[in-house]
């Protein structure tokens, strides 16, 4: 087994493609699966340079088929498991896709890696299995509480991928990012959102709930934790579910307000109940606890909340980048 092969599902999206770029710096070689699409398309993996691509390997399939996480997994020394659909709103609408593609799919990568005996599967939870903080900062010990079925989604996957560790020896790590931000995001995001509005010229910024809070962490540094909870010693995580945040607590209204400080705006806001969550759905609270994780692997954010929204809004504000998207349009 080549151990400098890894894998990576979910490579063309927001967070893999930023993670495909971070493994190729540490001299791995990564076989990137990307969702199949008739435009041939590699998503983000599209935009970087080839100096990062002479070192990836695209396979275009889907973690719903069996064959192709066997195909992804044959003579690889870690995979870690990114794809997913992670759209809240759209999991009202399509319960059921994210059933079999989050939880299914996780299965098929997990039974994959069984067979071809990789040495880690790094698989990726979500602070939105937490649900509503009931203490914080929120450890690895607090309750789960599925809000919506995405959440419920990634909650069962976290349980398939700690049994078959536990059943089947298998040596798997689950992160637990909370919300990262960054480049390429989605503008289904709030950052995004605001800073393409913003971006394309808007005097009013269109948002769902200003109350909740977050905690939110750079896409770089997230990348990071991925890397460091995959090349950390097995008996320090393998097992382990660990927390990636910045400890840094901020609500959406005042998010609007600092990004509108970094861009030179002050943008007037106006509540869309199209984008509400339902009654009992919207996690209220959350705050990172990623002490285990720091101790576990050294990781801790390189990116303050003031110097990622100004290096993500130069980022969003080039042209070429900002017509990747369509600012007033509410993304699901």
């Amino acid at each position: 087994m080549d151990t400098s092969t890894v894998a990576v599902t979910g490579a063309e999206g927001f967070i893999g493609s930023h993670l495909v770029e971070a493994l190729v710096a540490r001299g791995h070689r990564v076989r990137a699966m990307v969702q199949y699409n008739s435009l041939a398309s590699h998503g983000w993996l599209d935009t970087l340079p080839a100096d990062v691509l002479d070192a990836v390997e695209v396979q275009l399939g889907d973690v719903r088929d069996p064959a192709c996480c066997q195909e992804l997994l044959h003579r690889a020394g870690t995979v870690y498991h990114l794809a997913a659909l992670i759209a809240i709103p759209y999991s009202y609408r399509a319960p059921r896709s994210y059933v079999e593609t989050n939880v299914l799919g996780t299965v098929n990568v997990l039974d994959a890696a069984r067979q071809h005996g990789v040495e880690r599967v790094v698989h990726t939870s979500t602070s939105e299995t937490y649900g509503t903080a009931r203490t914080v900062p929120i450890s690895e010990d607090h309750p789960t509480q599925a809000q919506s079925p995405y959440a419920a989604s990634k909650a069962a996957a976290d349980r398939i991928a700690e049994s078959y560790h536990h059943s089947f020896g298998l040596p798997v790590v689950t992160l637990r990012p909370f919300n990262t931000y960054g480049p390429r995001q989605s503008t289904r995001a709030v950052i995004p959102t605001v800073i393409a509005q913003l971006a394309a010229g808007a005097e009013e910024i269109v948002l769902g709930d200003l109350r909740p809070t977050r905690d939110f962490t750079h896409v770089t540094d997230t990348a990071r934790a991925f890397v460091a909870v995959g090349t950390a010693p097995a008996e320090r995580v393998v097992g382990q579910v660990l927390n990636a945040g910045s400890g840094v607590e901020v609500s959406v209204g005042e998010l609007v307000t600092r990004i509108g400080d970094v861009m030179g705006r002050q943008p007037v806001v106006r509540q869309d109940p199209e984008r509400l969550r339902p009654d009992g759905s919207e996690v209220m609270r959350l705050l990172c606890d990623s002490r285990r994780l720091r101790a576990a692997t050294g990781w801790s954010p390189l990116y303050d909340l003031e110097s990622g929204l100004k290096e993500t809004a130069a980022w969003f504000t080039e042209p070429a980048n900002l017509a990747r998207y369509r600012p007033f349009e509410y993304q699901l």
